[in-house]
């Protein structure tokens, strides 16, 4: 299995004013990049090496801290990538619109929960939405964990993820990780998560 850095969905600059282009390009280029370059030493000549990166991931807890950490960090940073997009905010419709008020009782009330949650970790990591037998919850976890390690405290393939580690948000908001959690809701690429809800939801 060849694991690769994916070419960003759009331009360091594409979602300002919200996520300015230096932060993505840095992001991007030397945390994801990173991310990646050890995971790939963590498995190379290994039987991991052949294998899914989402398998590899579903049992993380048996494969010790480096496959974990790295391999969690570049799988994390392809689905937050996915997340936004410079087309995106407002709220979504269709089947997805329907899940979330099926779930948390309308857009806004999901919208509160989700923001409590990112501003409220506290550390670094990340807030996922997550499809759970039939419904939607939001699932926090620390550092470079996701939903689909077997670590997770709910387990899942999430359909969008917020990165609340200070490299996501330093340089523009420095200490003020509420102001970046509400600028990011103004790129939330809920097309992109609406299809991917219709394959895994």
């Amino acid at each position: 299995m060849a694991f690769e850095l994916p070419d960003l969905p759009y331009d360091y600059d594409a979602l300002e004013p919200h996520i300015d282009g230096r932060t993505m390009e840095i992001h991007y280029n030397k945390h994801h990049n990173a991310y990646l370059t050890k995971f790939k030493a963590a498995v190379d000549n290994t039987p991991l090496a052949d294998q899914k990166l989402e398998d590899i991931l579903a049992k993380a807890g048996q494969h010790g801290d480096a496959v974990r950490n790295q391999g969690g960090g570049y799988y994390n940073h392809i689905v937050y990538w996915d997340s936004m997009s410079p087309s995106g905010g407002g709220k979504p419709d269709g089947k997805l619109a329907s899940a979330i008020d099926d779930s948390f009782g309308s857009f806004d009330e999901f919208k509160d929960q989700f923001t409590t949650a990112a501003t409220g970790l506290f550390g670094s990591g990340f807030v996922w939405l997550v499809p759970t037998g039939g419904k939607l919850e939001i699932v926090k976890t620390p550092n470079q964990d996701n939903p689909l390690m077997d670590v997770a405290p709910v387990q899942g393939t999430p359909l969008m993820g917020l990165d609340v580690w200070e490299h996501a948000f330093y340089l523009k908001y420095q200490n003020r990780k509420p102001e970046y959690v509400e600028a990011w809701w103004n790129v939330v690429n809920w097309d992109g998560i609406a299809r991917k809800f219709e394959q895994v939801g």
